[in-house]
Parts: C-alpha cells; structure tokens; sequence
C-alpha cells in the first residue's frame, strides 16, 4: 500500500491574494475548473517530506483520467506502482511484490486526493470545507475534511491558467507530499483499455 501512502499524505502552502471563505462560491469555482478538463493526461514528480522536513522520497510517473471516476496513475521504476480505478474498482499493482490489491470504490476512496481529480464533482462539498485564494492566473483551493476518518488533514489543489498545476497535502503527524503535474493535456480522446487491470500471471490478489 505504499503508493496510496505516498500518493494521500501531505504539505500545504498558501501564497494568492484574494481569500474566499464562502464554501458555496468556493465549490463552484473548484467545480469549474475541474469541468474543464472531461479528460486529462499528465506527467507527475513527487516529493515526501517527514515532519522535520527530511526527504524520505522522490518518485515520478504518469497521470490519466477520464470523468467520471476513471483513473490511471503509474509511478516510474525504481519505484514502479500502478493505480486504476474503473469507476466501479480500483486495482493497486506493485511488481516488486508481485501483487495486487482490489478494492470497491466506495465513498472513502474517492475522498482521495488523486482519485478526487476524477471523481463526481457534486459530493465533494458533502466531504470537504473549501476555500480559495485567487491572484493573477493562480487559483489556490484548499480541502479540508468534515470527517476524520481520511488520509489526509489538509489540501491544497492549485490551477494556473485553467490547468492543474500542483497538489500539496498534510497529513495528521506532519508527513508532506508535493505533486507538481507538467506536459498537462486536456480532452483530448483516451483508450478506455487503459482503465481496467489484467492480473498477471503469478501474482497474489488481495480482495479487500
């Protein structure tokens, strides 16, 4: 389960001008700017930091998904892992172990924060206390949980020009993730075959 550690905890940082406290004004513009990309692919870099700020990791990798609910995010060797999600299930596959972990896409999964991306923009202000800055072509969202059962403490979704550009998350104990997404492509067609999973050979299957 490394992958949805490292992809789900996190850093935030705020640095805009305007601050939007009204949950409603900040869901629509959330909303908005999710709804502009029905599609997206991605490059990705990512950095965890510990509480005192040591680096424990550096990955990058590669970023699909398809509204709603369809996700793909697969992170490069050394640490190769790959994440799936046919908006019914969600697969994560580590080589390295030779196995698979398959889950339901229930209401917890999608409160994650890469899955969050692709997911049915209408329940997130049922999950989530969201407020905004805004300044020049910067748009700084921040997501707070309303429950505590999540895998995070706080949020920050930033979008440059209309195009996410990075997420920064903390979670409970101070451990930091930084995701900067680069090379972004919006709407543009996606085989549907890279949103399902075929177990290879050999490897064990965990059904949770």
């Amino acid at each position: 389960m490394r992958l949805i550690r490292t992809l789900f905890v996190a850093a935030l940082a705020m640095g805009a001008s305007l601050a939007h406290a009204d949950d409603s004004a900040a869901v629509q513009r959330l909303t908005g700017l999710l709804n502009k990309a029905q599609t997206l692919t991605a490059r990705f870099s990512q950095l965890t930091l510990d509480g005192s700020g040591t680096r424990l990791q550096e990955t990058a990798g590669q970023l699909s998904l398809k509204r709603p609910g369809l996700f793909r995010w697969h992170t490069d060797a050394p640490n190769e892992q790959l994440l799936i999600s046919n908006g019914e299930k969600v697969w994560l596959y580590d080589p390295d172990l030779e196995q698979v972990t398959i889950q339901k896409l229930d209401q917890r999964l999608t409160q994650t924060p890469a899955l969050l991306l692709s997911g049915d923009i209408s329940k997130i202000s049922e999950s989530f206390a969201i407020t905004y800055k805004e300044g020049g072509n910067v748009v700084d969202l921040v997501l707070k949980p309303k429950t505590k059962d999540t895998l995070f403490d706080t949020l920050r979704l930033s979008f440059r020009s209309g195009k996410v550009n990075d997420m920064q998350m903390i979670d409970g104990v101070g451990q930091r993730t930084n995701i900067l997404f680069f090379d972004v492509k919006m709407n543009e067609a996606l085989d549907a075959k890279q949103f399902t999973f075929d177990v290879p050979p050999g490897v064990d299957v965990i059904q949770e």
